[in-house]
């Protein structure tokens, strides 16, 4: 049924989604893989994929930025546990 979905439609859906990201530095990457299996990085290296450029690339139009600078200005360390849950949720991906 996404397959369904009209690409204008399915464009500006993501386009929020990138914005709202972009929005809330607040969530971090490793809670989004703990509980979704997957990240601002996965997003972006999608793009990248599908656009067919470098990772890099891909994800400074999901950061709005080079990830390095999003990374230094809003990455907290990841504790134990948000490791541990996000290893078990990215097993789900397999």
């Amino acid at each position: 049924m996404i397959d369904q979905l009209d690409d204008s439609i399915a464009a500006a859906a993501f386009r929020r989604l990138v914005r709202h990201l972009q929005h809330r530095t607040d969530a971090q990457n490793v809670d989004m893989m703990g509980l979704a299996g997957f990240c601002r990085n996965c997003l972006g290296d999608w793009v990248a994929e599908a656009g067919g450029m470098d990772k890099a690339q891909g994800r400074e139009f999901v950061y709005g930025m080079p990830y390095a600078e999003w990374k230094a200005a809003h990455q907290a360390e990841a504790t134990p546990e948000q490791l541990k849950r996000m290893e078990e949720s990215v097993a789900k991906n397999r």
